[in-house]
């Protein structure tokens, strides 16, 4: 059975609060999700888009993607847009969302919008890319800039239409 990464995370979130109720007490964030919220910094990116770089692939570009039904499920039908940065050496920005515990991270995912809960993804799948990164970035809730070699999922078996590999974090 294939598990989208929005089923995953949720299903990580269910778990975390029904534990959370059985240890009212506990101050571990994982296991006090509706605390870990209110630790969130307001961010000034919730009322108006990151701004364009130049030389930086945007989310509108990235957004150039149709959902089609296809046999029993549905695929992503990528416009040319996007399907000619695929294997392309491209620079992204976005916010961090961690998919592991620690200050630093290795793999996450880079996403348009500032996350607003912890366990919420902040968009759909056009909004998203899996980051894997050459050394661990530090974790932060600015918006950050790297740079990979992309990848157009055609049929991931998370759900995630775009993944950059071998990335590192440069300056704006």
């Amino acid at each position: 059975m294939k598990l989208s990464l929005a089923v995953l995370l949720l299903s990580t979130a269910v778990s975390a609060h029904a534990q959370s109720l059985q240890n009212p007490g506990s101050k571990d964030l994982m296991k006090r999700p509706l605390d870990a919220d209110a630790n969130l910094p307001p961010s000034p990116y919730l009322s108006k888009p990151l701004p364009e770089l130049k030389g930086v692939v945007s989310w509108k570009t990235l957004a150039d993607v149709k959902t089609v039904k296809q046999k029993d499920g549905f695929v992503p039908d990528f416009g040319k847009s996007v399907a000619t940065l695929d294997k392309q050496e491209i620079k992204l920005q976005g916010f961090m969302m961690p998919l592991d515990m620690g200050e630093r991270q290795k793999r996450f995912l880079l996403v348009a919008l500032p996350p607003t809960c912890s366990f919420c993804l902040p968009g759909g799948p056009e909004q998203m890319v899996e980051v894997q990164t050459k050394t661990p970035v530090k974790y932060g809730f600015e918006p950050i800039v790297v740079s990979g070699r992309f990848a157009v999922l055609r049929n991931d078996t998370m759900g995630l239409y775009y993944r950059l590999t071998d990335a590192v974090a440069i300056g704006k």
